[in-house]
């Protein structure tokens, strides 16, 4: 099923092209317009907003929360009768340390609170809250592929194997921003997106 769009593409392989083309322009702008610093950090409101900015041109159920229930291969994520108590449960969470930061990004996956585009705006959000509170980030190009996604599966169960993968690939190279625009490529050849180089958009 081919998402809805505001371009009108109708071709699913077109779709994913122009879709990772925009929302990697508009990741770029997000931190050389500085307009990063407008997120608040750790709160739904924070990531709906960086959700928004990254495929509001694309999609009109940008920054919105999802009114249908979705899931990935075995993965259900919650169910919309749960989002909105889940949500707020998630804005009061804790984000003091490295591993109750890594808890509360863990039951954002499982909130899973867009149609499309969770995982690129949430590494993101997760990245925003490193950095505010322990002064670190992750430096994506460390963490491999199949690693990352069989992790971020088994982390609704338990999340020891995520926090040992992300703590292993810590950086306290918080405002570089050639790791920033690395960081979003690696981000999105994990969901399959790998065609442009955002430093080059």
């Amino acid at each position: 099923m081919i998402l809805e769009n505001k371009l009108g593409i109708t071709d699913q392989i077109e779709l994913a092209r122009f879709e990772e083309k925009i929302s990697k322009q508009k990741a770029k702008q997000l931190f050389d317009s500085g307009d990063i610093h407008k997120v608040e950090v750790g709160k739904f409101a924070g990531l709906a907003f960086i959700h928004a900015y990254l495929f509001e041109d694309i999609y009109d159920f940008a920054g919105k929360i999802r009114d249908v229930n979705i899931a990935k291969g075995t993965t259900a994520f919650a169910r919309v009768m749960y989002l909105e108590t889940s949500l707020k449960h998630i804005d009061t969470m804790p984000q003091s340390t490295f591993d109750k930061i890594i808890e509360k990004y863990v039951e954002m996956n499982v909130a899973h609170p867009f149609r499309e585009g969770n995982g690129r705006a949430t590494r993101i959000w997760l990245d925003l809250m490193l950095k505010k509170e322990i002064q670190q980030v992750v430096d994506w190009n460390q963490v491999d592929k199949e690693d990352y996604l069989s992790a971020m599966q088994r982390s609704v169960a338990k999340d020891l194997e995520i926090k040992a993968l992300l703590n292993l690939a810590l950086t306290d190279q918080i405002e570089d921003r050639a790791l920033f625009m690395k960081g979003i490529d690696v981000s999105y050849y994990y969901e399959g997106y790998s065609e442009f180089k955002t430093e080059e958009l």
